[in-house]
């Protein structure tokens, strides 16, 4: 039997949904999921985490996200192929970002990431980086044949001309290793950073000044999200995760963050309430460096 998914409102226990032209984060549900490689899942991890939300405090340990505004969106309809659903992304995307908002993307397997860098260029927004992250590279040309697998969406980015930082990879292949050469991809993989327990990171004095902030849930350690797709052993910590994103914060301006390739287990809710948390921090780390 399917499970007959549900879109609630971010934080719907607390708060009340605001216009959208009085809400900083605008939150776009996107139920995709088309090309994931092992498990599968993702296309439940919005609405698993919406629902999670209700569970939150409006204080997150150290001030109120809440309080610049959370407008959540309707899904974006996923019924087509991949083309159409990162155009229908797009047009979620583009009017939020012209009125000066924060998209804050939920998937959905990791092309959902495309989709939303295609709205914000569309919008007309130029001159910014993307820092990603992952388990895994995603930047090979195609994946079984597909230019848009979950496996490409860092490729088809940096095709656009967008410079891109990588954070915790852990998984990749020759042709990738070519293609971060080939883009001048910065990068500081998982074996540099978790056995340091490095949680802070100096971008470079040429990353651009504007940030798009992807988070691949696959990132983290399997020990903390086995809920998800393709994990990989020996990914990032809770609050090493969460201190990278925060350095990056501090150093740029974020406009635009997503999570990404959360699967739900069925039964295991303390997964949903955390990805639904993360989203929350990192709302709040926003909140703190403006």
């Amino acid at each position: 039997m399917t499970k007959e998914l549900t879109y609630p409102i971010f934080l719907g226990s607390e708060i009340e949904q605001p216009k959208p032209e009085e809400a900083l984060f605008h939150i776009v549900p996107v139920p995709f999921e088309r090309t994931v490689s092992y498990g599968g899942g993702t296309n439940e991890g919005p609405s698993a985490i919406l629902e999670a939300s209700w569970q939150l405090e409006e204080w997150d340990g150290k001030s109120k996200p809440c309080e610049l505004g959370i407008y959540t969106h309707g899904p974006v309809d996923c019924n087509a192929d991949a083309d159409q659903v990162i155009e229908n992304i797009a047009a979620a995307v583009k009017p939020i970002c012209e009125m000066g908002k924060m998209p804050v993307g939920i998937g959905g397997e990791h092309t959902v990431t495309y989709g939303i860098i295609k709205g914000m260029l569309d919008a007309g927004i130029k001159d910014f980086g993307i820092v990603q992250i992952d388990a895994h590279a995603d930047l090979r040309d195609a994946y079984e044949g597909d230019k848009y697998s979950h496996a490409s969406v860092m490729k088809r980015c940096v095709d656009e001309g967008i410079p891109l930082y990588q954070l915790g990879i852990r998984a990749y292949c020759e042709e990738e290793i070519e293609i971060r050469k080939k883009h001048g991809v910065y990068y500081q993989d998982a074996d540099d950073l978790v056995p340091q327990n490095i949680s802070a990171i100096e971008l470079p004095e040429d990353f651009p000044k504007k940030v798009f902030f992807t988070l691949d849930i696959d990132g983290l350690d399997p020990s903390v999200f086995p809920s998800t797709g393709t994990p990989v052993p020996g990914g990032l910590g809770w609050y090493q995760t969460l201190g990278l994103f925060e350095s990056v914060a501090k150093q740029r301006e974020i406009i635009g963050f997503d999570v990404m390739e959360f699967a739900p287990i069925a039964g295991f809710h303390a997964y949903d309430f955390a990805a639904s948390l993360l989203m929350y921090k990192m709302m709040g780390i926003i909140e703190r460096s403006r």
